[in-house]
């Protein structure tokens, strides 16, 4: 068998839809592939984009964080006071106490001595 340009090919009508049927699915399918293809790619930029723009804030980022972290310190440290305080508090009432039991018991002891 010979094929040339003048080799005559019968094709039924409906094998003729069929076929341009096929190849217009196949032409919908390759081009819905290719268009999620540049959807996701569009996507992926402007999420590294966005990624690019947070990395440029990093400095502002560092120097809150270094500003938490300062003020954390302070707080602990004021609190450390605080409860240095609380105890030195308590053992001053306790010293005025002492005190006033010493205070009474030299009164006693001088009106005791005075009366001799």
């Amino acid at each position: 068998m010979k094929i040339n340009s003048e080799t005559n090919l019968s094709l039924p009508i409906r094998n003729l839809v069929a076929l341009i049927f096929v190849i217009c699915s196949g032409l919908w399918a390759y081009f819905g592939i290719v268009e999620r293809i540049n959807t996701l790619e569009t996507s992926k930029q402007l999420m590294e984009a966005d990624l690019l723009k947070k990395a440029e804030q990093t400095p502002r980022n560092l120097e809150m964080l270094m500003l938490i972290e300062h003020n954390a310190g302070i707080l602990e440290k004021h609190q450390s006071m605080l409860d240095e305080n609380i105890h030195t508090k308590v053992l001053l009432n306790e010293a005025t106490k002492k005190i006033d039991k010493l205070q009474e018991d030299v009164e006693k002891l001088i009106r005791n001595g005075s009366g001799h």
